[in-house]
C-alpha cells in the first residue's frame, strides 16, 4: 500500500513539472493542449493541478482571455522541487548527523558543500505534517582529529602509487617514530580512518590509524603487489587489523536480560543468532580479530558467557584479573 502511494505521489509530481514546462515553453497553451501534454487527464484533474501549483509552489500562473491560454507572469520562476516527499525530507535532514562522521577529515567541507547545493534547489517552504524533524536529536561518537595534510597526502599517495614516510605514534607510545609505507587501501570503521599497506619496517602488510600519523612525505613510485588482497587479513565487522591467523568460530551466550538488544542487531554479516527456550540468546560468527572481539565482549560485563574458542576465554579471564588487581591498588 505504501509503495503504491509513493508511486502515485511521484507520478503526480512529474505531471506538475510537465504543466510548468508546457506553460513556460509553449505559446499560451489552453486546457486541451495541457491535457494532451499530460497524456489525456480529465479537465477536473488538470484544474486541480493548476491550483496546486499556484497554492503550494507559488507558481505565477495566469489565464489570458484574449489568447485563450495560460502563461507565467514571471518568466524566471520555476518549481524548485515537487518530488520531495516527507520521508525524503526526513532523509535529507538525516544526512546531517552522517556528516559528523567526517568532522575529523577534510571531506567534511566537501560533503557540506554538496549538501548545501542540494538544499538550494528545494522550495523556500516545505509543509511537513510530522513533527519528527523537531523531535529527533542525533548523538555522535567522539572522534579523533586527523591533520588535513595527512588525509590529503594519503589519498594522493594511493592514487599515484607512491610510498610515504611519516611519524607514527602507537597506541601505547609517548612519541612519534619514523615509518615508511607503501599504501594500498583506506578503511573507515565507525568514524576511525585507517590505511593498510606494505610496511618497510615490518616487511608485511600493516594497518595504521590516520589520526596517529604526522609529517607525511611522498616518496618513490612502487609497483603494487597484484596478490595483495590475499595478504590483507581483516574482518571489517570487528576489526581492520591485519591478523595473519586462522578464523575462529566465536560462540557467545547472552542472558535473557538483554536478549532483545542482541536479537535486534546484526553484529556480523555471517552470524547465527537465535533465542533459546529460557530466553537467553546464542550468537556465533567467525573472525580472526580475537582481540577486538574481546574488547567488544567486555562491554556486556556479566551478561555474556564465552562458549568458544578456549583462547578467547583465557584472554577474558586475564583481562578481568587485571581489572580486579587495579581495584586493590
Amino acid at each position: 500500500m505504501e509503495e503504491k502511494i509513493t508511486r502515485e505521489y511521484h507520478a503526480k509530481s512529474l505531471r506538475l513539472l510537465k504543466i510548468e514546462k508546457a506553460i513556460q515553453t509553449l505559446n499560451y497553451p489552453n486546457v486541451e493542449r495541457l491535457q494532451k501534454e499530460l497524456g489525456g487527464v480529465s479537465r477536473r484533474t488538470l484544474m486541480r493541478y493548476l491550483e496546486e501549483l499556484k497554492l503550494y509552489y507559488d507558481a505565477p500562473i495566469e489565464y489570458d482571455k484574449s489568447k485563450k491560454g495560460y502563461y507565467y507572469t514571471d518568466k524566471t520562476h520555476f518549481v524548485k522541487n515537487v518530488l520531495l516527499s516527507e520521508g525524503e525530507l526526513v532523509a535529507m535532514v538525516g544526512i546531517l548527523p552522517l556528516l559528523e562522521r567526517y568532522d575529523n577529515t577534510p571531506l567534511k567541507d566537501t560533503i557540506t558543500k554538496v549538501y548545501n547545493s542540494l538544499c538550494q534547489v528545494l522550495p523556500n517552504q516545505i509543509q511537513v505534517q510530522s513533527s519528527l524533524l523537531n523531535d529527533v536529536q542525533f548523538i555522535a561518537d567522539p572522534l579523533p582529529s586527523i591533520e588535513t595534510e595527512v588525509f590529503t597526502k594519503i589519498f594522493e599517495a594511493i592514487k599515484q602509487k607512491k610510498a610515504i614516510s611519516y611519524g607514527y605514534r602507537a597506541i601505547s607510545s609517548t612519541e612519534h617514530t619514523p615509518h615508511e609505507l607503501e599504501p594500498y587501501k583506506i578503511y573507515c570503521q565507525k568514524g576511525d580512518w585507517y590505511v593498510v599497506g606494505f610496511c618497510k619496517k615490518h616487511q608485511n602488510f600493516t594497518t595504521y590509524n590516520l589520526s596517529r600519523m604526522k609529517d607525511i612525505q611522498l616518496l618513490y613510485e612502487f609497483t603494487p603487489d597484484p596478490d595483495y588482497e590475499s595478504k590483507i587479513h581483516v574482518d571489517p565487522n570487528f576489526g581492520i587489523w591485519n591478523m595473519d591467523m586462522p578464523y575462529k568460530k566465536i560462540e557467545l551466550l547472552f542472558e535473557k536480560s538483554i536478549n532483545t538488544y542482541i536479537l535486534e542487531r546484526t553484529w556480523h554479516k555471517k552470524q547465527e543468532c537465535h533465542q533459546n527456550e529460557d530466553g537467553s540468546v546464542y550468537l556465533s560468527f567467525e573472525s580472526n580479530q580475537i582481540k577486538e572481539t574481546l574488547y567488544w565482549i567486555l562491554r556486556f560485563g556479566s551478561a555474556v558467557t564465552i562458549l568458544n574458542p578456549p583462547e578467547l576465554k583465557e584472554m577474558y579471564k586475564e583481562e578481568v584479573k587485571k581489572m580486579f588487581s587495579k581495584l586493590d591498588s
